[in-house]
């Protein structure tokens, strides 16, 4: 509470939440306009609650693919972009490389073909989403079906998505958080009342009329809902917070006796990557459909692709002219999520580097010798972390779809726990808040300063 009362009183951090909840508001504004030329079929309202790629993507672009809105794109293509392009500064591409170690200067201009990246990106995807979703029924154009239609759809599409990308950059600069993940997070709150009030009327008022057992057993599914809801969010919640701390000394200036070392520790965190594994293995499931959308209709609604529909049972032939069924698509998208985490999180914490900068510091870590030893020791522990992080995340991401093709849920699949969008939640959260303590140590700060 005496936080809460501290925060308030900052006038700079009650002018960034004011800022922040108009900006978010104007996306809210976008989210509900439809793009011109397109009418948005029942069909679609239907596709967001099966748990497809389709729903990520309403997930990421913060529900505005279910109206069809300006916004439908979101954020997807930036961030998809974003990832390329950090994997390519890996000594992939020389260019990248160099820029990449030139401070502020190289930063601007990996932001700068970040950005181009992202237009080329989000360009193919809108024309992807456009001939997947017609040929699904989920809109229907009210246009010309010609070149110039689908060009001016595209282009809103486009605009859309930049000016959401222009608008992420001022909460980041002038609001709370980070402006990117702060409009995921908007989106990923959005659903949770609607949720919580759907799993309400589905289990307590659709029995009120009943007999008073039905009503006992309808609340006490409720109960057992929202159990689950709160245990998904502490388990997030803690598997956010895990961290492994390497112990780490670092030489005092003019000598490095043990009295005059200062201990510190290195965090690894279980969930270095985050939630971008679940987003690049997301964009990566929904490749084929997109690419087969530029062939032909029948090539985007040919059996085959339901390999790659993680929402969905392959049906196979089997013995004696039976079938059965796999569920490929979930079990593919979870490698790539595990592949995905592994490779993200040497991306984030990369050990060589780390241990050059050790050597260049005049740090070490206690038993170990720098240089080489070092990035052996730093590369065993964040292997060793990342392989229970990798599998947390693969339980949390396949939780949704797990329900949803239990049927546990019957044909509501709405109300199956998303824990993709609890992990986007938790994280920014703590991000927010770890933003105002600094803020408000800011403030201390200068009140003691002022007050001597």
């Amino acid at each position: 509470m005496k936080k809460f009362v501290s925060i308030f009183k900052n006038k700079e951090i009650v002018g960034r939440i004011f800022f922040t909840v108009m900006i978010l508001f104007v996306i809210r504004i976008g989210a509900a306009i439809t793009v011109p030329g397109v009418a948005v079929g029942t069909e679609l309202s239907n596709a967001m609650n099966s748990g497809n790629a389709i729903a990520m993507m309403d997930l990421l672009g913060g529900g505005a693919l279910s109206n069809f809105s300006v916004f439908a794109l979101g954020v997807s293509p930036y961030i998809t972009a974003q990832i390329i392009v950090q994997l390519l500064s890996k000594d992939v591409l020389p260019a990248l490389t160099d820029l990449s170690k030139q401070g502020q200067y190289g930063r601007k201009k990996i932001e700068m073909a970040t950005r181009y990246l992202a237009l080329l990106l989000g360009a193919v995807q809108g024309y992807g989403i456009i001939m997947t979703m017609k040929n699904n029924s989920y809109l229907t154009l009210t246009m010309d079906d010609s070149f110039w239609t689908y060009a001016y759809i595209v282009t809103v599409l486009l605009a859309g998505s930049l000016l959401e990308m222009w608008l992420g950059d001022q909460i980041t600069e002038k609001g709370l958080g980070n402006g990117i993940s702060v409009i995921i997070f908007a989106g990923c709150v959005r659903s949770l009342p609607t949720q919580i009030s759907t799993a309400w009327g589905k289990w307590v008022t659709a029995n009120l009329g009943h007999a008073s057992s039905d009503i006992i057993q309808g609340a006490f599914q409720f109960a057992l809902y929202l159990l689950a809801l709160i245990l998904v969010v502490a388990g997030v919640v803690f598997f956010e917070l895990a961290r492994r701390k390497i112990p780490v000394q670092s030489a005092g200036k003019g000598g490095a006796t043990p009295s005059m070392a200062r201990a510190s520790f290195l965090p690894i965190k279980v969930n270095s990557a985050g939630v971008i594994p679940i987003i690049f293995a997301s964009s990566i499931m929904m490749a084929p459909s997109v690419i087969a959308s530029f062939i032909s209709a029948d090539a985007a609604n040919a059996q085959w692709l339901q390999v790659f529909n993680y929402s969905a049972m392959y049906e196979m032939p089997g013995v004696n002219g039976d079938t059965w069924k796999m569920p490929w698509g979930l079990i593919i998208y979870l490698v790539l999520v595990i592949a995905f985490t592994f490779f993200y999180a040497q991306m984030q914490i990369d050990p060589e580097n780390l241990a050059d900068n050790f050597q260049k510091n005049g740090s070490y870590i206690p038993g170990i010798r720098p240089g080489k030893e070092t990035e052996r020791y730093v590369s065993k522990v964040l292997n060793r972390v990342t392989f229970i992080g990798a599998f947390a995340l693969a339980i949390i991401a396949a939780i949704p779809i797990a329900l949803t093709l239990s049927g546990i849920f019957g044909n509501d699949s709405s109300l199956a726990i998303g824990g993709t969008g609890m992990i986007i939640v938790v994280g920014v959260a703590i991000e927010i808040n770890a933003q105002i303590d600094g803020l408000l140590a800011g403030k201390s700060f200068e009140e003691v300063q002022g007050g001597m």
